[in-house]
């Protein structure tokens, strides 16, 4: 578990890169996330890149540029290529090289011919779009929020709002990864089969209900071989970070169809991820012991670890905002729906890995899991628009005075996440936006 703090966490610590430092700045020096990028409308292959400040750290440029050595060099030629996986699979011993070298390169008191090399290798963050990070073999998204199943829950069944499984497993179901798409994603809105209260028969149609739902992705570093299950105290060691995620549902194509298995058109139409995978080193200055309320069930032996009880939790601010077309057309700030922080999560994201693989599932280098809604205690901290309307009932409010029950056509959903304390540097995660076009159909 990445834990223990180490020189590339001193907040005092700055970069030449003058952006690094700016307040509200998403990377500092102290982050250096990864994603997979090329210059904006070129032919260029995309390659991986690190972020500082208003700048991405061209990975393949830097590799030919003789500033690095050993396992950090190692990590740097994988990275010169259209995806990361060849990346993620050589392990935690080269991700901590590679950044603890272009961290040495980035200092501000690096020697000025060493500055100027890496300068070369800087490319302007507006300048740059992105491909998804990895080739990504298999989904898994998770449901682990116990404020989100409370608060659907309690919309249909008042007096027993969770299934008696959710406190003893991380619930979860394979979705679809054909159709996960990096932050700028542009969707249309799905069709389906639908049953409205007192009808006879379903009809087909557009979804009338959209919904997006906050989460977190979690990249599979190092997968485990079929049949051999991954303990919770190593479970860490098979997760590169995490990067921001939008699981969009079809809320009234989902509750006709999930009678009696789990979503199928309601969840495989899209999934918005956003660019940057922050490492969990870099996140480790934001552990918070992981609780489970002693009147509540605890986990059995095999999701059981002092470590976990220790450090297995992350306290990561996140924000859900909407821009309507309407908004977007007049210049006007998107709205903020909700914010709320994963520290609230019921279950940690290494019993999510070691959950996973005690049946005998072999997970791959590039996996993506999604950590399931996640919603917080209190007022305005729900991770779905469902939870926030009371399923449409009562509509919220925009800040240009429109309304929203569920998502319109039009509708651009941004999710922003960062880690902030005193005495630390603020670890960003950028954003994730996708935007709802109208039905084909």
């Amino acid at each position: 578990m990445t834990t223990t703090l180490n020189h590339t966490h001193d907040a005092s610590v700055r970069s030449w890169v003058p952006t690094a430092q700016a307040e509200g700045c998403d990377f500092p020096i102290q982050n250096l996330p990864m994603a997979v990028f090329h210059r904006t409308g070129s032919r260029e292959p995309y390659r991986g890149g690190i972020a500082i400040g208003d700048q991405v750290l061209d990975l393949a440029a830097l590799a030919s540029s003789r500033q690095l050595d050993g396992a950090a060099l190692d990590g740097a030629r994988a990275c010169a290529q259209s995806a990361l996986n060849d990346f993620f699979a050589l392990g935690p011993r080269v991700w901590r090289a590679l950044r603890h070298g272009v961290f040495a390169l980035l200092e501000d008191d690096a020697p000025t011919e060493v500055a100027d090399a890496v300068r070369a290798c800087l490319i302007p963050l507006a300048e740059a779009e992105f491909a998804l990070p990895a080739r990504i073999g298999d989904y898994t998204d998770f449901y682990t929020s116990i404020d989100h199943a409370l608060n659907v829950g309690r919309l249909w069944k008042p007096d027993d709002p969770i299934t008696p499984n959710f406190q003893w497993i991380p619930i979860a179901y394979h979705g679809r990864a054909s159709t996960i798409g990096v932050s700028g994603q542009r969707f249309h809105r799905p069709m389906g089969q639908t049953m409205a209260p007192g009808a006879r028969a379903p009809a087909y149609g557009p979804c009338a209900r959209l919904d997006y739902e906050l989460e977190l992705g979690i990249w599979i570093g190092q997968g485990n071989a079929a049949g051999k299950q991954i303990p919770l105290a190593r479970a860490e060691d098979h997760i590169f970070g995490l990067c921001l995620l939008n699981d969009w549902s079809a809320r009234d194509i989902q509750f006709w169809e999930m009678a009696p298995l789990g979503p199928f058109l309601a969840k495989n139409f899209a999934t918005t991820v956003s660019p940057w995978i922050v490492t969990l080193e870099a996140l480790a200055p934001y552990r918070l012991p992981w609780t489970r309320p002693a009147d509540h069930p605890q986990p059995l032996a095999y999701l059981e670890d002092e470590g976990n009880r220790a450090h297995g939790a992350l306290d990561i601010q996140l924000e859900v905002w909407l821009e309507s077309a309407k908004a977007r057309t007049a210049g006007n700030a998107p709205s903020r729906l909700s914010s709320t922080s994963f520290r609230h999560q019921y279950w940690s994201i290494a019993q999510m890995v070691a959950h996973h693989t005690v049946g005998g599932c072999s997970l791959q280098t590039g996996d993506l899991f999604g950590s399931g809604t996640i919603s917080g205690p209190g007022p305005g901290e729900a991770g779905a628009i469902i939870e926030l309307t009371r399923a449409g009932q009562s509509p919220i409010a925009l800040a240009d005075g429109e309304t929203r029950a569920f998502l319109e056509d039009g509708d651009a959903v941004l999710l922003r996440g960062w880690c902030e304390k005193p005495g630390h540097a603020r670890i960003g995660f950028g954003e994730s936006r996708g935007t709802v076009l109208p039905a084909l159909g």
